[in-house]
């Protein structure tokens, strides 16, 4: 097993400096750049000196060269100017719409955006475990109908429907405001078990909107997985020979089932991020959706490159998680020589 993390570890870093590649190129295809645009700007209302010292910033951010040397420079594999570094020297880059380094604009949200992502991505599965296990079982029942027009109606509402639904129920019911991943005495306050409790409970609400939709997709896959095992010849066979239904459950078909709904940690995680870019902005979330919808839109590069690359390394640590997790429950897997079943 530990020669399997190794050799999975290892095959990440090509993979991510390709995804580092790919992002880059695809944020540097629009024509210009957030400097340019600000020279657009300033000659158009005649401030000459304020433009030659935007030239300045491009010089000096290595933004006047050319594609593949600026890349070599961002991701820290060519020499850049003085005084810049690349992310493999733990610089970040610089934020030209915010004046401060990247690391200054995202430290505060990305603790609060993997706290998220962990929450609902427990909640997703906690959720949708259960359920799918009983439609599976109990197949065509009022439960299982229930259950189905539930999942529809969590993949046809949007996520951020959902979140202004809740703002306003929250609010015209009990008086309450449930925006934002904490109370606002404790935005700028030290840690505390009163700050800790104040994001759990804020938790809940943008966990439960933004985790609906991953939900009713898990159930319908594990119930339509479990179905597909429940009618195969050995649970047939097993159910034949007097093993108990829950016994037979757990020990076979359930363990078969299982494979696509573990595999879907990795792919769940940026659809997870992706679709809490306008839940975050609706209730306030200070995670790194509303950052990159502004980074994007004014085309900082720096600032939404990191964030970008971010996501891509929480995807490959899910997907990490998900081949451990699929050792450890189908013994089918193995680990080893080629060949070995």
């Amino acid at each position: 097993m530990l020669l399997f993390i190794v050799r999975r570890v290892l095959g990440m870093i090509p993979t991510l400096f390709v995804i580092a590649f790919l992002t880059f190129f695809i944020i540097e295809l629009p024509p210009g750049d957030y400097l340019t645009n600000q020279i657009a700007q300033l000659k158009a209302s005649g401030e000459a000196s304020a433009a030659a010292k935007i030239e300045f910033l491009r010089s000096q951010f290595a933004l006047d060269r050319p594609f593949l040397e600026r890349f070599g420079i961002w991701v820290g594999i060519w020499p850049g100017p003085d005084g810049f570094n690349g992310l493999l020297q733990g610089y970040w880059g610089w934020s030209f719409e915010y004046e401060k380094p990247v690391a200054e604009v995202v430290g505060p949200t990305l603790p609060l955006t993997i706290v998220l992502n962990v929450a609902t991505v427990i909640f997703v599965y906690v959720v949708s475990f259960p359920i799918g296990i009983y439609s599976a079982t109990r197949q065509y029942s009022w439960g299982d109908y229930g259950f189905t027009i539930l999942g529809y109606l969590g993949l046809a509402i949007p996520n951020f429907l959902l979140g202004l639904i809740l703002l306003y129920l929250s609010n015209r019911w009990f008086g309450l405001s449930i925006g934002g991943l904490m109370d606002p005495k404790y935005i700028d306050a030290p840690w505390s078990l009163d700050k800790l409790g104040s994001i759990l409970a804020h938790l809940i609400v943008p966990t439960i909107v933004i985790g609906t939709a991953g939900t009713a997709g898990m159930i319908r896959r594990l119930r339509a997985n479990l179905l597909d095992e429940l009618h195969k010849q050995y649970v047939v066979t097993g159910r034949a020979k007097g093993l108990p239904e829950r016994r037979l459950l757990l020990k076979y078909p359930l363990r078969m089932a299982l494979n696509p709904f573990i595999a879907d940690i990795g792919n769940l995680i940026p659809s997870l991020v992706s679709g809490s870019v306008i839940v975050s902005v609706v209730l306030n979330l200070p995670t790194v959706g509303p950052v990159l919808l502004d980074a994007l839109r004014s085309q900082d590069q720096f600032l939404s490159g990191f964030i970008l690359l971010f996501v891509a390394v929480l995807t490959l640590v899910g997907m990490l998680v998900s081949d451990l997790l699929l050792a450890v429950v189908d013994p089918r897997i193995r680990f080893g020589r080629r060949g070995t079943a």
